[in-house]
């Protein structure tokens, strides 16, 4: 059974967390805002999402997660094998990206992520 709440906003949701992982929350929000100042917000499978794009779906968002030890990334398998280069430090999947709360969030590197992904979706349309 689940007992974690239904967020209805992606600010009760960041709110939810305490600590370095409430901080990277909103850090990378910020971020997010500033490669895609219009990006819209809401949550989806009850965690942070960005859509990129004017009512994007759930493959044209990127979506983030508060975990006990890291700040799970996602934003979309394309975004990781373009990037995959440069992830060497990070735990990857398929769709994922770890960043771990003992270390600085690689700011940079995540507005050239979600910025490649939403001119991929561009391309894409």
């Amino acid at each position: 059974m689940n007992c974690q709440p239904k967020f209805q906003t992606v600010t009760a949701y960041i709110n939810s967390f305490d600590g370095k992982i409430h901080e990277y929350l909103l850090e990378i929000r910020a971020l997010i805002f500033r490669a895609v100042p219009n990006a819209e917000e809401l949550i989806n499978y009850n965690i942070a999402s960005y859509a990129l794009i004017e009512a994007g779906k759930r493959e044209e968002q990127i979506m983030v997660a508060g975990c006990k030890n890291h700040i799970g990334f996602y934003p979309y398998p394309t975004t990781i094998a373009h990037f995959l280069d440069r992830l060497s430090n990070y735990k990857t999947a398929k769709g994922s990206i770890q960043f771990k709360l003992n270390e600085d969030l690689p700011e940079k590197l995540i507005i050239e992520m979600v910025t490649w992904r939403k001119n991929e979706i561009l391309r894409g349309l």
